[in-house]
């Protein structure tokens, strides 16, 4: 079993990191190729490429600036350990033990516009570059085109029998699904609100985080197991639920 999640766009750069094991991203050379690309690009193009402020657009015009292809501890950092937004607070990678990183690294894959898909453990240097980015590369008209076949022939080298989609819908699409041998179950989180249930954005971020963490501490590897996730009052639908689609419901 395969766990998909998204990326976070804040990071958490403290050097402060006593976990010595790492990995190199599959895709490493790709990111160069895109890092490459984008140091041409000024701070006042990302500003517009990636609609955000000015400040943020001087960062990570530096950081594309500051690439290496040489991936090490003076500038990177294990990717579970450096994204730091809704989704990976919840999952708390800070207090793992190493069986804990063991199991992620060999369940956990992380969908990226950067680095195409990561391990846990692999380095990452710090960027900003969301998969719906409208940035042409080579041939390919956006990100989805550039990494959709290499993504999608990727997970169907790993001996997985079934994924599960934790991440959000912009990072899915990345992959094709008709060319993905195993078993997509989607897992879709929601809350009452008045009559009805509804999925909550912020919410069902940082419930995708707690099942996430559910998976690795009880070192779940099939899809049934999911069923007993009850946190945050949470409880599985049998009615809505189907194969492929667990719905998970708060009142």
């Amino acid at each position: 079993m395969l766990i998909l999640i998204s990326p976070a766009k804040s990071l958490n750069l403290d050097s402060k990191n006593s976990l010595k094991n790492f990995t190199t991203p599959h895709f490493s050379s790709e990111a160069t190729f895109l890092a490459n690309q984008l140091k041409k690009l000024s701070a006042k193009d990302l500003e517009k490429l990636m609609d955000i402020s000015p400040k943020l657009a001087e960062l990570n015009h530096q950081r594309f600036q500051d690439f290496s292809p040489k991936f090490d501890f003076s500038n990177s950092k294990q990717a579970l350990l450096a994204f730091d937004g809704d989704v990976y607070k919840p999952i708390n990678s800070a207090e793992f033990s190493a069986e804990d990183f063991d199991f992620a690294q060999n369940s956990l894959r992380i969908l990226s516009g950067f680095y195409g898909i990561l391990k846990p453990l692999d380095l990452i240097q710090p960027y900003r570059l969301e998969m719906g980015t409208n940035l042409k590369v080579g041939d390919a008209k956006n990100l989805y085109q550039f990494w959709s076949d290499k993504v999608s022939k990727y997970l169907n080298s790993e001996p997985a029998e079934e994924i599960i989609n934790l991440a959000s819908e912009e990072y899915f699409q990345v992959i094709d699904q008709k060319k993905i041998s195993a078993k997509i179950i989607n897992v879709i989180f929601k809350e009452k609100k008045g009559d009805s249930y509804k999925i909550v954005g912020i919410n069902a971020k940082k419930t995708r985080g707690m099942m996430t963490r559910f998976i690795i501490k009880n070192r779940i590897n099939k899809s049934a197991a999911l069923r007993k996730f009850s946190v945050e009052n949470y409880s599985f639908s049998e009615k809505l639920s189907d194969e492929n689609n667990f719905y998970f419901l708060k009142n």
